[in-house]
């Protein structure tokens, strides 16, 4: 009798998946960037992170109800630290030497944000932390801490019922302005160890918790098991980077591949190797980029192009088009 060293648990397809000329809003952790990537990588009309990397859920929420206000930020909303302008509500990448573009990145970042969210047919929200930090002067939750010195800060731990209620206050707004809009939630699978091993599973246990709650409450929401798959179907630190805290390649890649089959439409699912087979075409180095045989080789791949484009115009295939035609 064969032992199963792994526990594998089925990843149910969800009942209005995914299609490729849906647009998509993620917001949330680095572990939506990584997803993020994954879905513009292979062409998919994908917004991330229009705040920057967000953990803890307030946050998140307080910059979807920012969208919906189409709130243009101002100096008074910035603050001086180590030389930079940074935000409260912002990742650092918004930071800059000077207020003026500190705010262009900001407000730039933020139109477009507000204009996805009016029309936009997925939001996904992964959520990484239930510990948030807040102003000692006051009271204020921040989104970063820009590497301001702890003492300036209170650190909390929100209960479920907090998380619950922003969320429940911010989606009722967002299905009254995008009667078709629907959320993904994910939980993300890194683990916050800076807070301590007991104080990260206290986190995510307020996380899984506060969401299943919504999913089950709203037909519209759904939630994909990316924190299951890696922490109990994986559970193996050879699946994490050298910190033993972020998930790597390996295991993002079968994150990707459960969230493929059970998320995406079948018609998503079939052009997903055709999209690779053209970006790996693109990685081939000839030794003779004027040689008969490498300008076939780039013929072939442009009428490959062309057929895509033509079955499917909502791809979004102009740096493949450019490359087979222009190299």
């Amino acid at each position: 009798m064969m032992n199963n060293f792994r526990l594998t648990f089925p990843v149910e397809p969800i009942s209005t998946p995914i299609q490729y000329p849906d647009q998509l809003l993620l917001m949330g952790s680095c572990f939506a960037e990584e997803i993020g990537a994954r879905l513009q990588q292979f062409h998919f009309d994908a917004q991330v992170n229009p705040h920057g990397i967000l953990y803890n859920p307030i946050s998140i929420t307080e910059a979807l109800q920012r969208y919906l206000d189409g709130k243009q930020y101002t100096t008074e909303d910035l603050f001086l630290h180590n030389d930079l302008w940074h935000s409260w509500d912002h990742h650092s990448r918004f930071s800059a030497l000077s207020a003026e573009e500190t705010l262009l990145n900001i407000n730039t970042a933020a139109s477009a944000a507000a204009e996805r969210i009016e029309k936009a047919d997925w939001l996904f929200i992964t959520f990484g932390s239930a510990h948030a930090y807040t102003l000692k002067d006051n009271n204020r939750m921040v989104g970063n801490c820009h590497k301001v010195p702890s003492s300036s800060f209170n650190k909390k731990l929100l209960s479920p019922q907090d998380v619950i209620t922003a969320l429940d206050n911010m989606m009722h707004r967002l299905f009254f302005r995008n009667k078709n809009i629907k959320i993904m939630f994910t939980v993300s699978p890194v683990r916050y160890v800076r807070d301590g091993v007991v104080e990260n599973n206290l986190s995510k246990a307020v996380l899984l918790q506060a969401v299943h709650h919504l999913v089950n409450k709203f037909n519209r929401l759904f939630y994909f098991p990316a924190y299951e798959l890696v922490l109990d179907d994986l559970r193996d630190y050879r699946f994490y980077k050298d910190d033993l805290v972020h998930p790597n390649e390996a295991a993002i890649n079968y994150v990707w591949e459960h969230f493929t089959n059970s998320c995406l439409s079948p018609e998503g699912q079939k052009l997903l190797p055709a999209i690779e087979d053209l970006q790996r075409a693109m990685l081939h180095r000839p030794f003779n980029p004027k040689s008969p045989q490498h300008q076939q080789f780039l013929q072939t791949y442009a009428k490959k192009t062309r057929v895509l484009l033509e079955q499917h115009p909502y791809l979004r295939l102009e740096k493949e088009s450019a490359y087979f035609n222009l190299y």
